[in-house]
This record gives structure tokens, C-alpha cells and sequence, in this order.
């Protein structure tokens, strides 16, 4: 099981500390990183997080996949 996970359909107003903070739950976040569109500087709505431990990453996944956020439906 890979301990990146891709994050997609977030709120464009999210940021990375943000992201970093909702996967905590789930258990330590080594990082999380929102993707942002280069000329812009604006979220492209989707981002990347690495859990510490694949039991993590999978619990981070049953928690938050098809969970709401601002309105918008999680894909992990």
C-alpha cells in the first residue's frame, strides 16, 4: 500500500497547513502539498499527502474518501 495519497476535489481556498491538519486525524502526516496551477498561483484543486505508516494512509483513506468538505466531495 503506498503511503502517498492523492487528494483530489479540494476547496480551492484550502491550503497546505489546512490539508496537513485534516489528515492528521488519520495519524502523523510526513507532508501535504496542494497543487497549484504555476502562472496563477492558484489551487488547482488537488494535492498530495504522505502518511507516516501504510496503516495510516489506509485508515486516512476510509475516512476521508467521499467525505465533504466546503461543500465539495473528497476523492483519496
Amino acid at each position: 500500500m503506498a503511503k502517498k495519497l492523492y487528494v483530489g476535489n479540494l476547496p480551492y481556498t484550502l491550503k497546505d497547513a489546512d490539508l496537513n491538519q485534516l489528515f492528521a486525524q488519520a495519524g502523523a502526516v510526513e507532508s501535504a502539498v496542494i497543487i497549484n496551477d504555476k502562472a496563477t498561483g492558484r489551487s488547482k484543486g488537488f494535492g498530495f499527502v504522505e502518511m507516516s505508516a501504510d496503516e495510516e494512509a489506509t485508515k486516512a483513506i476510509e475516512m476521508f474518501d467521499g467525505q465533504e468538505l466546503e461543500g465539495r466531495k473528497l476523492t483519496v
